[in-house]
């Protein structure tokens, strides 16, 4: 975080240069991440020999998604398979990876204590398990 006479800029980029580097792919193009809410991720693919680095990537991940709110829904959906990923889950997380850049968070003085709240529901559209996903964003 930085602090300048206009507000606060929430920034992630040293974090999110060390998380790439871990998963070696610190040099690779950057992604756009869009994700199809009927993606079929499933544990029939190739397991993963050893999954601690997935486990903890996506812990880092959920980390991440406290200013980057976009992949919600797709680290939602890795951490389901955290007893049991896969080849396929871990490629999704890499890609969810190449994409984290330019979504920081600026905070500026507007003048006023209001607090204003938006959220957005989607009702079990979610062919994996039909759950239904709720986002929220509050703004001061």
């Amino acid at each position: 975080m930085t602090t300048s006479s206009k507000g606060f800029f929430l920034n992630q980029q040293k974090y999110i240069l060390d998380l790439l580097q871990d998963v070696e792919i610190l040099h690779a193009k950057p992604a756009i991440t869009p994700v199809n809410n009927k993606l079929k991720l499933d544990s029939s693919s190739k397991p993963l020999m050893s999954f601690t680095t997935y486990q903890r990537i996506v812990d880092k991940l959920i980390y991440l998604t406290i200013i980057r709110a976009h992949i919600t829904f797709v680290v939602s959906l890795l951490s389901q398979y955290m007893d049991a990923p896969t080849i396929q889950h871990f490629g999704m997380m890499k890609c969810i990876l190449k994409g984290l850049f330019g979504y920081d968070i600026v905070m500026t003085h507007n003048g006023h204590t209001d607090i204003m709240g938006y959220t957005d529901s989607d009702w079990a559209t979610n062919a994996l398990d039909r759950r239904s996903t709720t986002r929220y964003c509050m703004v001061i």
